[in-house]
């Protein structure tokens, strides 16, 4: 299974209505991460800063293609946009991802 983490950044005073998108998130958006293949999605917080990491079940790129040609997907991003900055990979439209430099099993 391959791992995926990713980082953005919360807007200024707006951290309370991120995390209440995220607990009010929308079914078919868990539906869509599902399809992707997606386990295993955590994000972390410290100040404006967010942290991801989730597992692709069935890989990366295709989790970064079914969530790139999704309209839920979509709609999701702009719902988040007044409340976080995000940079996009102008390749797969996703989160442009991290790379790992250490890893402890």
């Amino acid at each position: 299974m391959e791992k995926y983490a990713w980082k953005a950044t919360v807007i200024d005073g707006k951290l309370d209505e991120y995390v209440k998108r995220h607990n009010e998130i929308w079914p078919e958006m868990l539906e869509v991460l599902g399809a992707a293949g997606i386990k295993n999605y955590t994000i972390w917080n410290v100040g404006n800063e967010l942290f991801g990491y989730y597992e692709c079940e069935k890989g990366v790129e295709y989790a970064a293609r079914i969530q790139n040609e999704s309209p839920v997907v979509e709609r999701w991003n702009e719902y988040m946009k007044d409340v976080m900055i995000m940079e996009k990979d102008p390749v797969t439209g996703a989160q442009p991802q991290l790379r790992r430099v250490f890893s402890f099993k």
